[in-house]
């Protein structure tokens, strides 16, 4: 059985009517107003990722402010604790040098003392020579 023209044109007339139908089910192609429908739907969804990734790059950039915050504090409170430090260094250089000039002031009353001493010791040397002198000249006489 030949086919005619009009058995062509009814077969171009059935594709033509059901192709775009036939690629759609197969994903093969879709009309340009389907593709551009889902284009843009894709375009939204990204859009509204990177909006989203930047809120949470925000955040972080937030979060990380607030601990560098908080370690400027911590090094805050470092440095007046070695301020504090510093100061009582101070104070125990003041508390050495008094004890240093105690010393010295008993020092020179140590000094004192001796040479005291050292001057008893000599008179009372000098008076038992003097007295075993005297009590040697009355027995021979």
């Amino acid at each position: 059985m030949p086919l005619t023209k009009q058995d062509f044109a009814e077969i171009q007339d059935f594709i033509k009517e059901n192709l775009s139908n036939w690629l759609v089910e197969k994903s093969v192609g879709k009309p340009p107003v389907v593709y551009e429908i889902e284009l843009r739907e894709r375009i939204v969804r990204v859009e509204e990722e990177l909006k989203h990734q930047r809120e949470l790059i925000q955040q972080g950039f937030n979060l990380m402010e607030k601990r560098f915050e908080q370690v400027e504090k911590r090094f805050e409170q470092v440095e007046k604790r070695f301020e504090q430090m510093d100061k009582r260094f101070e104070q125990m250089d003041k508390r050495f040098e008094q004890m240093e000039k105690r010393f010295e002031q008993m020092e020179k009353r140590f000094e004192f003392l001796t040479k005291r001493i050292d001057r008893f010791m000599i008179w009372s040397f000098s008076i038992t020579m003097a007295a075993t002198a005297i009590i040697i000249g009355v027995i021979k006489m």
